[in-house]
């Protein structure tokens, strides 16, 4: 038996009223403390912001460019990284279980390149995320395509699931070819994810009025990459997103595509961080570059 506590010299402080902080992310303070607790391994306390990096492109399109062998080309860019948004093959059989940030498992997927893409699917049980200690999955989400309704249910069925054990749903606007990227679509399908339970949600950037998107929507936006382009506009599309109200990206293709991937993911760092000008971060970006070339 543990020894009684006998020094009398305790102190209460009656004169300190108790006080619970707010959650710090947006729309997310009546979550369970669980669910809290996993988001803080997404998105930085001290920032309010994620840099994610996103290398689930292989559940649809195989092999992509920079994600041939991710043990040589991915692994050494985690420690740059928030939160990593994966496949759980790709997560068992590759990444570090040392990995102390947040993992986003994806969780639908069916069909691939070769077919027609929102006709998916949830691709893993609840119980597999808890295994993998996954902070949240994610889940595609086609508004307007021609299987809308079964990718809502896909993400309404993820939510109820995710609740349960205090995981969150990520949200993933889908952008087919006939639908039109602007700020009314993406306001109308952020919206519809956030209502119907997403914990967060991850969209593009649009221009103009990107600030009516995140206004709209009730939780946090983080914003997509998208395909490769140049170096200065990634950085200057990830400043303009935060200026506007994001609350992080999830980059894929714009970070492990680039000529030099950790200089790279190290200039996105410092515009989401630190409110890093995109020029100056692109200075940097080539500043590394021109130091890796002489060494």
């Amino acid at each position: 038996m543990p020894e009684a506590d006998e020094r009398k010299e305790k102190n209460f402080f009656p004169e300190i009223t108790q006080k619970n902080r707010a959650f710090f992310l947006k729309g997310c303070n009546n979550f369970d403390w669980g669910t809290k607790n996993r988001l803080s391994k997404i998105f930085n306390p001290a920032t309010e912001k994620t840099v994610m990096l996103a290398i689930d492109h292989g559940y649809f399109q195989g092999p992509t460019t920079g994600l041939e062998r991710i043990d040589v080309t991915i692994v050494p860019l985690l420690q740059y990284s928030d939160t990593l948004m994966l496949t759980r093959g790709i997560l068992r059989s590759i990444i570090p279980p040392t990995y102390p940030n947040g993992i986003v498992v994806r969780a639908s997927g069916g069909p691939t390149v070769l077919k027609e893409l929102s006709n998916e699917q949830i691709a893993m049980d609840i119980e597999d995320a808890i295994r993998l200690n996954a902070a949240a999955v994610a889940v595609q989400v086609f508004i307007g395509g021609e299987y809308e309704t079964q990718s809502v249910h896909n993400m309404t069925k993820l939510v109820d699931m995710g609740q349960r054990y205090g995981i969150g749903v990520l949200g993933v606007t889908a952008v087919g070819k006939e639908l039109v990227r602007d700020a009314k679509y993406m306001r109308l399908a952020c919206r519809v994810c956030a209502e119907l339970g997403a914990t967060y949600v991850k969209t593009y950037y649009v221009e103009p009025d990107f600030d009516t998107v995140t206004a709209s929507c009730p939780v946090p936006i983080v914003i997509a990459g998208g395909k490769k382009i140049p170096e200065p506009d990634a950085l200057k599309m990830a400043y303009n997103a935060i200026q506007q109200g994001a609350s992080g990206v999830d980059m894929g293709r714009n970070i492990f595509q680039a000529e030099n991937p950790v200089a790279m993911i190290q200039a996105v760092r410092m515009v989401v961080h630190k409110n890093v000008k995109p020029q100056e971060a692109y200075e940097y970006y080539r500043g590394k570059i021109a130091q890796k070339n002489k060494g």
